[in-house]
């Protein structure tokens, strides 16, 4: 990419349609890991009006009511009446229900270095993590914008703005120099509101919620930063009313707002023998804490694993010409200090066990909003910078 450039990046709020399908996948995905910690499940859903279709193909020692889960997740986003009630919207299932053996083996076999060995990759997957110095939570700064936005958004809604829909997209637009953000350019924002026309007021209302979240942080707007509301086609009606939805089809959003590479799977709705779940959340670790013991000004991490096989195939490092050592002397030591074999990665981030630890609130199920990397408001084992004495000796 340039140094010199305008980027920018989305955000949504959880009443999206395809935000409440990845919040939908991932409360089940929660919900069968709380009750059985050998879990295999994968969940998928698709939303229209009216009607939500979720597919589930698991072996559980577990029993969860996935359909009333999903009425709840849709409530909770805001959905309790209208056009589109998650009360009342129908829900077509097809469940399908595999044997015992086939879930994942005691997790005391995760102790053994030679069981580990055993747990092959399932799938053929890259996978990438990023960071960089843009935001005290080492991401780039467009995303980390955009999700602060359409935080505000969804705060205001629930907090007294009740004509607002609970479906909303923030766009960020940040000025690059020298390949650092120097400031930002532009806020869109796409809202609806529940019978009412967006006019002045409301206008002006929306534009102090983004200014003032934008903000907060070292870098906020200027005087000539811009905010657009609803700038395209009319947006009149919000959510699934409006437009379908789908698991896994906001890979940027739930990444690096696009500014990186990311693998083409989705995150929600898979356990975490999922490769390509697991080991985007050990790349992400490895290129943070590169980052964060000043190795590097932004780094990608890149892992290729083949279905069969335990130990990535490659494991590389790209620092964009930041490092200061070279890219290859870094893989070298990360390789070293991590094992990343996808029981491994299971067992250092307590991903079968955290559904558990985390009650009601769920472990999976905040990620599926305001994306997986980044989240200061989370403690997630990926986000530690626990290696970084190591990385720099």
């Amino acid at each position: 990419m340039s140094p010199d450039m305008i980027f920018t990046s989305e955000s949504v709020t959880p009443g999206h349609p395809d935000k409440l399908c990845d919040q939908i996948s991932d409360a089940a995905i929660d919900a069968l890991l709380r009750e059985d910690a050998r879990a295999r499940a994968t969940v998928e859903c698709a939303l229209a009006t009216g009607i939500l279709f979720l597919a589930a193909r698991y072996a559980a020692d577990a029993l969860v009511d996935l359909p009333a889960l999903a009425r709840a997740v849709m409530q909770d986003a805001g959905y309790a009446a209208g056009i589109f009630d998650a009360r009342n919207c129908s829900i077509l299932t097809s469940f399908v229900e595999m044997p015992l053996d086939a879930r994942e083996p005691p997790l005391w076999e995760l102790d053994d270095d030679e069981a580990i060995g055993r747990r092959v990759a399932h799938e053929q997957a890259n996978v990438f993590g990023y960071a960089c110095r843009d935001t005290p939570e080492f991401m780039p700064a467009p995303i980390s914008l955009a999700h602060r936005v359409a935080r505000a958004l969804d705060a205001a809604r629930r907090n007294g703005f009740s004509s607002l829909s609970p479906d909303a997209k923030t766009q960020v637009s940040v000025e690059f120099h020298g390949g650092r953000p120097s400031r930002i350019h532009g806020v869109s924002l796409t809202v609806a509101f529940d019978g009412a026309a967006l006019d002045e007021d409301k206008f002006e209302q929306l534009r102090a919620i983004a200014l003032d979240a934008l903000s907060i942080g070292n870098m906020g707007p200027d005087a000539q930063t811009k905010v657009q509301v609803n700038a395209g086609e009319p947006f009149e009606i919000g959510g699934p009313a409006r437009h379908a939805g789908l698991t896994g089809r906001k890979n940027g959003i739930d990444s690096y707002g696009e500014i990186a590479r990311q693998s083409g799977s989705a995150l929600s709705g898979k356990d975490p023998s999922r490769v390509e779940r697991a080991g985007a959340y050990a790349a992400r670790h490895a290129a943070k804490n590169i980052v964060a013991a000043g190795l590097a000004e932004r780094c990608e991490v890149h892992l290729a694993y083949a279905a069969g096989q335990a130990k990535p195939l490659s494991l590389s490092v790209e620092t964009f010409g930041s490092g200061r050592l070279g890219d290859e002397k870094l893989a070298g030591r990360v390789g070293e200090l991590l094992d990343f074999r996808p029981a491994s990665i299971v067992r250092r981030f307590g991903l079968r066990t955290a559904p558990a630890a985390s009650g009601a609130a769920g472990f999976y199920l905040p990620l599926a909003t305001y994306g997986h990397f980044g989240r200061a408001d989370l403690d997630l084992p990926w986000e530690a910078t626990d290696v970084i004495d190591a990385l720099k000796s």
